[in-house]
C-alpha cells in the first residue's frame, strides 16, 4: 500500500513549538494550498490542511518560518481520534510529515523567535 502526499502551500499562522511529556518537539502547521482550478465565479479557492511535524523539523519551522512562509510537505496521511473533554469522539485528519522544505526566502527583518514550549497532552498525540 501508498500513502504519500506532497503539499505546496503557505503557513496560515505562525508555528508554535510544543513539547510533549517525553520531551519531543512537535508543532501543528496549516498550510493554505491554492487548487488548480477557479470556482463558477472565477476565483482560486484554497484548501487547508494541518500536518504535523515532529522533532528537528518541528524545531525548525517554528524557528525559520512565519505566517505566509511558502513550504513543501512530504508525508503521510493519517486519521486519529481522540475524547474531548465533553466526552465526545473527535475525528482528525492530518498529515504527517517526513520531510519540509522552506521555499520562501528569508525576510529582511527576519529574528528567529524562541517561544517556551508548551506540553502536549498525551489525548493529542498521533499514536497510543
Amino acid at each position: 500500500m501508498i500513502n504519500q502526499v506532497t503539499l505546496v502551500g503557505r503557513l496560515t499562522r505562525d508555528p508554535e513549538l510544543r513539547k510533549t511529556t517525553d520531551g519531543l518537539s512537535v508543532t501543528t502547521v496549516t498550510l493554505a494550498v491554492s487548487r488548480q482550478f477557479r470556482n463558477q465565479h472565477g476565483e482560486i479557492e484554497a484548501d487547508f490542511v494541518q500536518c504535523t511535524l515532529w522533532k528537528k523539523y518541528a524545531e525548525n519551522t517554528a524557528q525559520y518560518c512565519r505566517k505566509g512562509s511558502v513550504v513543501g510537505v512530504t508525508g503521510r496521511l493519517q486519521t486519529r481520534h481522540y475524547d474531548n473533554k465533553e466526552g465526545k469522539r473527535v475525528y482528525v485528519t492530518e498529515v504527517v510529515a517526513e520531510s519540509i522544505r522552506f521555499l520562501s526566502g528569508k525576510p529582511s527583518n527576519f529574528s528567529p523567535i524562541e517561544p517556551p514550549p508548551a506540553t502536549v497532552l498525551k489525548e493529542e498525540l498521533p499514536f497510543d
